[in-house]
């Protein structure tokens, strides 16, 4: 079908937890998905902003998830933080390293050192790492204050577990501008260096972005200028996405990844055959019947058209499936 959405895209840049798979187990559907890619020869790139595992690392997760990955295919926060402190910086210049051993080795990948104190670092690099300790904030606060760069993997405020959701490192990044007044340069999502370096890598011209965080892979395609689909199977919701700023709203909407075999246009924000959304003042009224996702992508249109978020009226079946009752 020449109308697929995979069709009309030379390479996907997947986001992983949340859209490929949660936690411990892949995304219903998402290893047939991608392997529906590969079959059609458009590249896969998965991307991420988990700056603590190396690519071997992440390929080795999603391969025993069922989803073949190779490390080439990964592209990761810490190394694209590694690439923007290579531009600034001289061959064997020391960098301060606040992360694990993965973010450590992107350091010393792009011919910096990595060191774990002040005393000589040329620039401060902070991702996600678990053993993270005061001592560790203490020497960042050192070189940051002392004025050298200070590069943020991410900064993401949350990390999703198994346990639920927990402080990510954008709440340690937090904690550093709150101690001494500055704020750092971004690498990863919604920050575009990580979207550069992974449109670089896959060699794409004309790549689509799928993921399922509004705030971080849909802003990050917003800014770097790339098509998007949103997938509801992770963080952001169907009312998240209703009240989504100009910054983080998608080319496409769809239940999960799967829809990158379906019709491009079924997929695109606007009224929908079988559904009527009329707008009485700042209230949105809901008729007709058919696929709820279809409700949400003529809800989306309206909405957004308005120039601020709508209360949707009334009580229909599907804005219950949708999550937007009440």
């Amino acid at each position: 079908m020449a109308d697929r959405l995979l069709d009309g895209y030379d390479a996907l840049l997947f986001d992983l937890d949340g859209t490929v798979y949660r936690g411990g187990r892949a995304v219903d559907g998402a290893a047939d998905t991608i392997a529906a890619a590969r079959a059609n020869r458009t590249t896969v790139r998965f991307v991420t902003n988990n700056a603590s595992r190396s690519p071997l690392q992440v390929a080795e997760h999603l391969t025993g998830l069922g989803v073949p990955a190779e490390p080439t295919e990964i592209s990761t926060s810490a190394q694209a933080a590694a690439t923007v402190l290579a531009e600034r910086l001289d061959k064997g210049d020391e960098v301060l390293v606040l992360g694990t051993s993965a973010l450590a080795a992107e350091i010393t990948a792009v011919g910096l050192v990595p060191v774990r104190t002040a005393k000589s670092a040329k620039a401060v690099v902070q991702g996600m790492a678990p053993e993270l300790s005061w001592r560790d904030l203490a020497e960042a606060s050192i070189a940051i204050n002392a004025g050298v760069p200070w590069v943020a993997c991410n900064v993401d405020r949350t990390l999703p577990t198994d346990q639920g959701l927990l402080p990510g490192n954008g709440s340690l990044v937090h904690a550093l501008q709150y101690a001494t007044g500055h704020h750092p340069e971004v690498a990863g999502k919604p920050a575009t260096p990580l979207m550069v370096e992974s449109v670089k890598a896959a060699r794409a011209k004309h790549p689509l972005v799928i993921g399922d965080r509004l705030d971080t892979d849909i802003a990050g395609a917003v800014a770097t200028e790339l098509d998007s689909l949103f997938v509801l199977t992770g963080a952001s919701t169907a009312r998240d996405l209703l009240r989504a700023a100009e910054t983080e709203r998608p080319s496409y909407v769809a239940a999960d990844l799967t829809a990158i075999t379906a019709r491009a246009a079924d997929l695109t924000i606007g009224p929908k055959p079988g559904w009527d959304v009329r707008r009485d003042g700042d209230e949105l009224t809901v008729s007709g019947d058919g696929d709820p996702l279809d409700l949400l992508r003529s809800l989306c249109a309206a909405s957004w058209s308005h120039g601020a978020p709508s209360r949707i009226a009334g009580d229909h079946p599907a804005l219950s499936k949708l999550g937007l009752a009440g």
